[in-house]
């Protein structure tokens, strides 16, 4: 769900729609002149759209290196040994 709103009407009730994002995970999008619109939305909420984005990111590199391996691009290397410090 997501509400559309005038930059003069969030102007005037910020809290409120604040709030809608916050407690009720409500995307908020801010229409404004030129279409330069904003959105808000809960900093939980961002943070779980960045993470997806990140590992859709990592997904497409881990398919990218399995093609490249698939294709005969890949390249066999030894094992190197790492010694304890303690």
């Amino acid at each position: 769900i997501m509400l559309a709103v005038n930059y003069s009407t969030i102007r005037n009730n910020l809290k409120n729609y604040c709030d809608e994002a916050t407690d009720h995970d409500e995307t908020v999008v801010v229409t404004r002149k030129g279409e330069k619109n904003v959105v808000i939305l809960s900093l939980e909420r961002y943070n779980q759209l960045v993470k997806a984005a990140r590992n859709a990111e990592y997904l497409a590199m881990i398919d990218r290196a399995m093609d490249q391996l698939s294709s005969g691009k890949g390249q066999q290397h030894e094992l190197i040994e790492v010694e304890d410090d303690e």
